[in-house]
């Protein structure tokens, strides 16, 4: 067994309220690893088919996404893990900052940041020719706006240790169909190589995972069997194979990693 060296830190996840998703995924990997773990979510209501939400899709996806993290609660009691759990919005800078007040107040510090929460456009209208400043606007603010300020935040409070994993998506440089999320995502990567410089001299590093196709709930059967054949590994990428990422650049032997985009996506947009 590996000892990632985190045992009693604090790492603090955004966007964790989804039981089959990437954050709430990292969150029981670094609660097996003994780590204290604050989850932060918002709900994004959207509109699902309550019959469908048995299987893989977008009305399951909707539906873990509009509800609290009661189920990604629940299994962290069975673990028996040191955790927090907070309703917020990353885009409101008050917010943030009573975020770590909570934090601070509870734990006293924070270790381990991990910038996971993200908002788009899921209604096909994130195209050059039907782009809304309201899209615009809504997705930079969560996933630019609300990720620097968690970071900003993070390097305010930092003890001893620091490790800051953001998350973009392995199409951010190219992704047609998906203009402003995957632009946000590029703006995310070039943050991360920034404030990677920036940093370094607090001992804090910082990273950005780049997922594939990943099966958080919303890909169903017909999907599947379109997106397979873009993966030279001939498989969805799972929210596992993204924590245990994630747990490794939090961990002590990844501290001279810094400024790194790393593509978990099977070789899918290499």
């Amino acid at each position: 067994m590996v000892d990632y060296g985190i045992k009693g830190r604090v790492a603090l996840i955004t966007g964790a309220n989804n039981p089959q998703g990437i954050g709430a995924t990292t969150a029981f990997a670094f609660a097996r690893e003994g780590a204290k773990v604050v989850l932060v979510y918002k709900k994004v209501p959207r509109q699902y088919d309550k019959t469908k939400t048995h299987r893989n899709g977008v009305d399951r996806y909707f539906e873990a996404n509009a509800g609290n993290a009661a189920v990604v609660e629940s299994k962290l009691k069975e673990m028996n893990a040191d955790y927090l759990v907070l309703e917020s919005d990353i885009s409101d800078e008050d917010a943030v900052k009573d975020i770590y007040s909570s934090v601070l107040e509870r734990f006293g510090r924070v270790d381990i940041l991990v910038n996971n929460a993200a908002a788009g456009d899921m209604d096909g209208i994130d195209t050059i020719e039907s782009i809304t400043q309201e899209v615009i606007d809504d997705t930079f603010a969560v996933n630019v706006r609300g990720s620097i300020m968690m970071i900003r935040e993070m390097v305010k409070h930092h003890g001893d240790y620091g490790r800051i994993i953001n998350l973009s998506t392995d199409a951010s440089q190219v992704f047609a169909g998906q203009i402003t999320y995957g632009a946000s995502k590029a703006t995310l990567e070039a943050l991360t190589r920034s404030i990677a410089l920036e940093v370094a001299k607090y001992g804090i590093t910082v990273n950005c995972v780049a997922p594939g196709p990943t099966q958080t709930g919303w890909i169903d059967d017909e999907l599947e069997k379109a997106v397979i054949p873009l993966i030279p590994m001939g498989k969805l990428i799972q929210p596992e194979n993204i924590a245990e990422t994630i747990l490794f650049l939090a961990s002590e032997q990844a501290q001279m990693l810094t400024g790194q985009v790393i593509k978990v996506s099977g070789g899918h947009a290499l």
